[in-house]
């Protein structure tokens, strides 16, 4: 078995700060560590959860999701939020900055888009 665990997830932005902003809103988390273009938020000690990484990247270009046409920036990754009310979630991520996605594939679980464009999922655990 390898000595080796996924720890952070990085994500590009536009702004680094202002998506941490969000996921900061959005998920309890707090800073850990920051630094002009570079922000690493994680859940509070003592709670579950995996560390996010947001990072400036000046020609960052917003993914289409779903994909569309070829050649546009496709979605490469997206994260999935387990919350216990999947409607008040969605409509509390809506508030924070988030925008529901037109396209919903699946009636138990809802598609958004982050202030940068990267999709996320809610679900609940009822969804599985």
């Amino acid at each position: 078995m390898p000595d080796a665990r996924l720890s952070t997830v990085v994500l590009d932005a536009h702004d680094a700060h202002e998506l941490a902003g969000f996921y900061l809103r959005l998920l309890g988390y707090e800073v850990r560590a920051e630094e002009p273009d570079w922000v690493l938020i994680g859940p509070p000690p003592g709670t579950e959860g995996l560390s996010l990484a947001l990072q400036t990247e000046p020609e960052y270009v917003r993914p289409v999701w779903p994909t569309r046409r070829p050649g546009e920036q496709q979605m490469m990754l997206h994260l999935d939020i387990e919350v216990d009310d999947l409607a008040a979630e969605t409509a509390r991520a809506v508030a924070e900055g988030a925008t529901l996605a037109e396209y919903q594939p699946q009636d138990d679980v809802r598609v958004l888009l982050d202030p940068s464009g990267h999709p996320f999922c809610m679900w609940t655990e009822a969804s599985q």
